[in-house]
């Protein structure tokens, strides 16, 4: 058997690293908007490593259930939950965006953080986090997409990061968003600054927890030719595509 090229998530969960844009800044933003200080009970699709499970665990008291594909991942939410000391309130669950796991009406918010940039049916993961969202309970996205459309190559390349879906512009995002029924829409936009990105990347993860996973990723790069082209290929071409990105927070309200 041909040995398995490792995409982008692989590296990632192998090595213990996730990020989403804007960092605790955005995520401080999006849990606002949603009311997530007056929740009792909170999905977070896409646990990564579990930062933003265990943060709100934290800062709210609340019971956070962290769902993701991938195991790896899991055990990192896990083994974060544990460290913080929120293990008691951070629930892991395997389980895919397009079809959850639960009952309707069941959490008072779901927060999506760079999930949808890797799923090419957006509308329908939209639908089905808002089916487990109780009435009047609060969905939170935040999402990448393109400023402006760059050169056919820098998106063939951008797609084979985002495991082959395209990333969508601005005003496609839009209007997806538009066809949502939520109430109290909010939409508010940023651009990427890389230094800004990259400061908000460690303290997101943490500098203990970073330096574990560059070293991590360095035993990876020089022990496994597979993942050394993956991550030489990934480094270059998401060097270059950043400039004509930016990042969107959307949250909205279940209709009563």
């Amino acid at each position: 058997m041909t040995p398995h090229s490792p995409d982008y998530l692989d590296i990632q969960a192998e090595v213990g690293i996730t990020k989403h844009l804007g960092g605790f800044k955005a995520t401080d933003e999006l849990l606002a908007l949603c009311h997530v200080k007056e929740a009792k009970s909170i999905l977070y699709v896409g646990s990564g490593i579990g930062v933003g499970p265990s943060y709100i665990a934290r800062q709210f008291g609340c019971q956070v259930v962290a769902v993701d594909i991938s195991e790896k991942m899991l055990s990192w939410t896990a083994q974060r939950a544990l460290e913080k000391g929120v293990s008691a309130k951070v629930e892991t669950r395997l389980a895919n965006i397009l079809n959850l796991p639960f009952e309707d009406n069941r959490f008072d918010a779901v927060l999506v953080e760079s999930v949808l940039a890797f799923v090419d049916l957006k509308e329908k993961a939209i639908l089905e986090c808002l089916r487990v969202i109780r009435s009047g309970g609060y969905l939170g996205l935040n999402e990448v997409y393109w400023t402006e459309r760059p050169s056919p190559e820098m998106i063939e390349a951008n797609r084979r990061i985002q495991m082959g879906i395209d990333l969508l512009l601005f005003k496609e995002w839009q209007k997806l968003w538009e066809s949502i029924p939520l109430s109290e829409k909010t939409t508010k936009t940023y651009v990427l600054e890389m230094k800004q990105e990259s400061k908000d990347r460690v303290q997101w993860v943490g500098w203990r927890w970073s330096m574990r996973a560059v070293g991590r990723l360095i035993r990876l790069y020089f022990s496994n030719p597979l993942a050394r082209q993956t991550i030489k290929s990934q480094t270059r071409e998401t060097s270059q595509s950043y400039k004509f990105m930016g990042f969107g927070l959307f949250t909205g309200q279940k209709l009563k």
